[in-house]
């Protein structure tokens, strides 16, 4: 499903944990990482397809999550000619997105990237907020880039210093870098980079 200007109606999903770090996925057998995203079908909402996506893709429901915000406008990219089919060439030129900032109110262990038959990752990560900007697939890092800026306004706050202090607990430092789950395989090195484009890029 195409609009007028041969863009393809999608969402994108920034999911955030308690410490508003973003979960950052593993494309299945590449070395690309991206956030959850997938296209919009016939009739749904971006919100129903968002529900639907993070299912798929991450085997999270909407009782694993809250909604924060949503980018008001869609956020659009386009696919270069090379990583699009020969026969989408000259009418599909990539996604149009409404993304959505999600926090997570289950665990860890609630994630299930085998949730359908045909997986999307093979692995995942708990990032700093902005580092996917670092790693995502060149043709993307705009559309990354305005959807972070637009929604950072609305990450929720976190005072660890108040909750240090009413603890009597001090804080732990940790070694510079994001912070890997126990279920990602491969973590992302300093001169690793994304090389291909998600499977959704590549079907009008």
């Amino acid at each position: 499903m195409l609009d007028r200007e041969g863009f393809r109606p999608n969402v994108g999903i920034i999911l955030l944990n308690h410490r508003n770090e973003v979960f950052w996925g593993k494309r299945i057998r590449t070395h690309s990482w991206q956030f959850p995203q997938g296209g919009i079908k016939y009739g749904e909402t971006p919100e129903q397809a968002m529900y639907r996506e993070l299912h798929e893709e991450v085997g999270l429901t909407d009782e694993h999550v809250r909604i924060i915000a949503r980018t008001r406008d869609w956020l659009r990219y386009e696919v270069p000619e090379h990583f699009i089919r020969r026969d989408a060439r000259g009418h599909y030129r990539g996604q149009k997105q409404i993304w959505f900032l999600l926090q997570m109110t289950g665990r860890d262990s609630d994630m299930n990237l085998r949730a359908t038959d045909h997986p999307e990752f093979d692995a995942w990560r708990w990032n700093e907020y902005w580092v996917p900007l670092e790693a995502v697939i060149e043709f993307k890092r705009g559309v990354y880039e305005m959807a972070l800026t637009e929604l950072a306004r609305y990450l929720p706050r976190i005072n660890h210093h108040n909750r240090y202090l009413r603890s009597g607990m001090r804080p732990q430092h940790r070694e510079a870098g994001p912070r890997e789950s126990d279920s990602a395989a491969m973590p992302l090195g300093g001169n690793e980079q994304a090389v291909a484009p998600a499977t959704d890029d590549l079907k009008p």
